[in-house]
């Protein structure tokens, strides 16, 4: 009997990648190539075993799903919605707590602001799991750095042409208020906007599944949100479903710490750890 084997592949879109120059075009407003706005070390190696996964293992595969951080310019987690107290910008990748917001260090550009992302923040941090990060611009709706890896595009295009099957693509962090890692909900879901509560369409999807191979960027931060749901979800029973190729995600520099703890909880709560090398044998049975 065929098995169920689920490919899940988040967020490996270029902002994320550190792509070679024969992957960057050409800027046509202002000259010179696009860049990566957040590139992760190791992540255009990991997409390419992705895509080479998928041409060479892809008549295994039964569903593809990818997930795409899907962001307005103007987000909690950007730089251009915060302003210092001497009114000077906000640089990428600084973390602001609600008491800093109280005490008048950091505060929303917008006055009026103030009352919702205090009150973010202090949900925020009390669910435990991370503090405010303030990113570069990233994944902008309609960017070039939205867009998926080429060679990943590609091999999932010919997939689907072979398969007559629709890769499922999974949008999340388009509400500004509120940082959204995981594919399965934000970090704070708003009540008023159903995409930032539990994707349960999402999460039947995948239980179906008799192993869901994880892959994508990164490793410290979406990866690790998205899988730490999934598990809470399916509960011990179904975690050896989970299967994280750890050659085909890496970690935003800095958080190095963070990825290996969450490999080792996942290993430690019943995940299978595994390379493409093994998934692809797998497949090929």
């Amino acid at each position: 009997m065929r098995r169920n084997l689920h490919l899940l592949i988040i967020d490996p879109q270029n902002d994320f990648c550190d792509l070679p120059a024969a992957y960057l075009p050409d800027n046509p407003v202002g000259g010179g190539k696009m860049a990566a706005a957040l590139p992760v070390p190791g992540a255009h190696a990991d997409m390419l075993r992705v895509a080479d996964l998928i041409n060479r293992g892809g008549a295994g595969i039964e569903a593809i799903s990818i997930t795409l951080d899907s962001h307005h310019r103007l987000d909690i987690a950007h730089p251009g919605f915060w302003t210092t107290a001497a009114g000077n910008e906000v640089t990428p990748f600084t973390q602001i707590s609600a008491a800093e917001v109280r005490a008048g260090s950091y505060l929303p550009r917008l006055p009026a602001a103030l009352p919702r992302v205090l009150h973010y923040l202090d949900r925020l941090e009390a669910a435990g799991r991370y503090r405010l990060m303030v990113w570069p611009v990233h994944c902008e709706i309609g960017s070039w750095g939205h867009n998926v890896h080429a060679d990943v595009r590609a091999a999932y295009n010919r997939w689907e042409e072979q398969t007559l099957r629709s890769v499922g693509k999974v949008s999340k962090g388009s509400n500004p208020w509120t940082e959204h890692y995981s594919a399965v909900q934000a970090e704070v879901p708003d009540p008023d906007d159903v995409l930032t509560q539990s994707n349960q369409a999402f999460l039947d999807s995948l239980v179906k599944a008799d192993c869901i191979y994880i892959a994508g960027e990164a490793g410290s931060h979406c990866v690790k949100a998205t899988t730490e749901h999934i598990a809470n979800h399916f509960g011990p029973e179904n975690m050896g479903k989970l299967v994280l190729v750890t050659d085909c995600m890496s970690p935003v520099s800095g958080f190095e710490e963070q990825y290996r703890e969450f490999i080792a909880d996942m290993a430690a709560r019943g995940a299978r750890i595994a390379n493409a090398a093994d998934v692809l044998l797998e497949l090929s049975q």
